[in-house]
């Protein structure tokens, strides 16, 4: 298990009782846990995707969705993080954080502030900056970005055709474009999603 919890430079990382919360004895290689995370990803992502959804942005759905997400591989899924990190919110202002950026999306909605593309690409920003869980924040806010947009009838976004999980040019040039955002440019953000 050593080589397990590697953390790459640019991933959130987990402390010693954030690692033990992993639910898998099979798992005993990064690439495990990727292909671990990655089927649990697909059937949280169907679950996510079934009728209509009326509590989308709330935060009980957004617990519960990376719950669904991650529950089958970390026993912290949907639990808001209790450490600081190295990026996001300090963790006692996570519920507080959470509440003003899905209030702020609802008043961009009702208001037509931006367009449907802009509304879900800032909430995505905005729950990646919060960075309310252990890990897997990137991919969740991607898939609520994306059943945002999706509300609005319009295709989910391709977010740069590549995988981010693992160090590259398309993962650069997504981190690239969140640090644009935090500096109040959300332009790159905007295309990277589309691109």
């Amino acid at each position: 298990m050593n080589g397990l919890f590697d953390q790459s430079l640019d991933a959130t990382p987990l402390d010693p009782d954030e690692c033990a919360g992993l639910r898998q004895a099979s798992i005993a290689t990064r690439a495990d846990l990727n292909i671990a995370e990655q089927d649990n990803i697909l059937k949280g992502t169907a679950w996510a995707r079934r009728g209509r959804r009326k509590d989308l942005l709330s935060v009980a759905f957004l617990k519960q969705l990376h719950k669904r997400m991650f529950g089958d591989v970390w026993d912290w899924a949907g639990t808001y993080r209790t450490t600081n990190k190295n990026i996001g919110v300090a963790a006692n202002r996570i519920s507080t954080e959470l509440h003003q950026r899905l209030d702020d999306t609802i008043y961009q909605i009702n208001n037509s502030v931006y367009c449907p593309d802009e509304i879900a690409v800032r909430l995505h920003h905005q729950l990646v900056f919060v960075h309310p869980f252990p890990n897997g924040n990137g991919r969740w806010s991607r898939l609520m970005a994306d059943l945002v947009v999706e509300k609005f009838g319009q295709p989910s976004f391709t977010w740069g055709r590549d995988s981010l999980k693992s160090i590259s040019e398309t993962r650069a040039q997504y981190i690239e474009a969140l640090r644009a955002a935090d500096n109040h440019d959300i332009a790159p953000l905007l295309e990277f999603a589309r691109s």
